[in-house]
């Protein structure tokens, strides 16, 4: 009777480890299960606004108050604040084969939300210019991180649906 309860009560504490430590159960809040499809779809409904932009070492969204921004379905990029229009691209790429690419280091997901606005260096868009790491995607917001290969900055892009 001991004996069968000593295996018992091991069998039991050997399977509540092997379910405690599942990798199911990892919380990451990096972890991003999103595929591109599904970030394209949320992006190309409805218009955004940058709630929130980090470049490097200084908070700089107040660079991008006032300006809509709409993902086109077509690729297209276009941020419009009354009369000034700046028109770029912009495409969710799937990376997950090249690991090489994974500029935060610590996404499970290893999409690319590359924009690019076709501007001088000294304007503000040039800021969004990147191959931006996608951190969280849900239907109102979308929420982006790069690490800098040059100076080691890191970057962090915020757009909300209007």
């Amino acid at each position: 009777m001991k004996n069968t309860f000593l295996k018992i009560a091991t069998i039991l504490c050997i399977s509540l480890a092997v379910v405690a430590c599942s990798k199911d159960d990892d919380s990451n809040a990096n972890d991003n299960t999103t595929s591109a499809d599904q970030v394209r779809e949320i992006a190309v409904d409805g218009t955004w606004t940058v709630t929130y932009f980090f470049d490097t070492d200084e908070e700089e969204t107040s660079n991008f108050t006032g300006y809509v921004f709409t993902f086109g379905s077509d690729g297209t990029l276009t941020a419009v604040n009354g009369s000034n229009t700046v028109t770029g691209s912009w495409a969710v790429q799937d990376d997950s084969s090249n690991s090489s690419s994974d500029d935060d280091g610590n996404s499970t997901d290893d999409d690319d939300f590359i924009i690019t606005f076709p501007v001088p260096d000294t304007n503000d868009f040039e800021d969004l210019n990147d191959d931006w790491d996608i951190v969280s995607v849900s239907a109102n917001k979308i929420e982006l991180t790069d690490v800098s290969g040059g100076n080691g900055g890191t970057d962090f892009l915020t757009f909300e649906k209007n």
